[in-house]
């Protein structure tokens, strides 16, 4: 499998990492990759880091990494407006600090990052002040997130002209120890429920993620692997884009629910369905080792 490709694109939360922990032995799986000729990139629906601190956490737990390798969902979806949306406006941004960094390096100007505490009744909300410059919504995690700023969503997509786009619909967040906290997705459903409308979203699955990373490098699709722990959203992916996959236990999804997409019958749920799978992705290092 691995003589089979060049590049790998690698998820983070639950495959290399758990919270702040690294995954036992994946620090050397990815530094042996690369000194075995291996492009890796880290692709992950994370939207709470830019892709410094992305490298910078990286550099932390061991492994090699620079910023340029690093395809978090702040940056993609910077990216996604610019080249995509070509949005032409501000950002009602419900979502993280980094996110607000990577948009203003590439030019976007944005309102709504941080608290945004309750008042007055509720006339009062249906009449928040609004900003005439926003033209599109953009839902990434948001530690901040509060009926004030659901509400505030709700009224900048009443005007049909306003965009509604959501970083990933990742609902859990795993962690070390076997836990969980809420996803974006949580969020992002929520806006989605108000408007009465759906988001366009940029993360995995949607083919956008695979073409930000194939775009810069040049990938071909036949010689790329994507490491991952999601079935739904990353899987799919690769499913999607013609990638070989792989699935690491370490995070969500299991043996059973790949066995029950593939018993289903249904071609989408097939889709999720992964060529390889292992326990942890250390069990790669006896084959980089050689």
């Amino acid at each position: 499998m691995l003589d089979s490709v060049d590049n790998v694109l690698i998820d983070c939360d639950g495959v290399i990492w758990r919270g702040d922990q690294a995954i036992p032995g994946s620090p050397d799986v990815i530094n042996l990759l690369k000194k075995n000729g291996k492009k890796v990139f880290f692709v992950t629906n994370n939207s709470t880091k830019t892709r410094k601190m992305y490298a910078d956490k990286l550099a932390l737990m061991g492994f090699n990494a620079t910023d340029d390798d690093v395809f978090g969902m702040a940056y993609c979806s910077a990216m996604y407006l610019k080249k995509v949306s070509k949005l032409q406006g501000k950002v009602y941004l419900i979502g993280s600090n980094a996110m607000r960094q990577e948009l203003e390096k590439v030019g976007i100007q944005q309102t709504g990052v941080g608290p945004d505490p309750i008042s007055g009744v509720q006339m009062d909300w249906a009449n928040v002040p609004l900003d005439p410059e926003v033209k599109t919504v953009v839902v990434g995690f948001d530690e901040h997130f509060s009926y004030m700023k659901l509400n505030r969503a709700l009224q900048y997509l009443n005007n049909p002209d306003c965009l509604l786009v959501g970083t990933n619909t990742d609902t859990r967040l795993p962690l070390e120890g076997g836990k969980a906290v809420p996803g974006t997705g949580c969020i992002l459903k929520a806006v989605e429920t108000a408007a009465q409308r759906q988001a366009q979203t940029v993360g995995k699955p949607n083919h956008f993620t695979y073409d930000c990373v194939a775009s810069q490098f040049g990938l071909d699709s036949a010689r790329c692997l994507m490491v991952v722990d999601r079935l739904d959203t990353d899987i799919l992916l690769g499913s999607n884009c013609g990638l070989k996959t792989l699935l690491t236990l370490t995070g969500v999804s299991t043996v059973a629910d790949a066995e029950a997409h593939q018993e289903s019958g249904c071609p989408e749920r097939v889709g999720m369905v992964p060529d390889y799978y292992v326990e942890s992705i250390a069990e790669l290092l006896p084959a980089l080792q050689g």
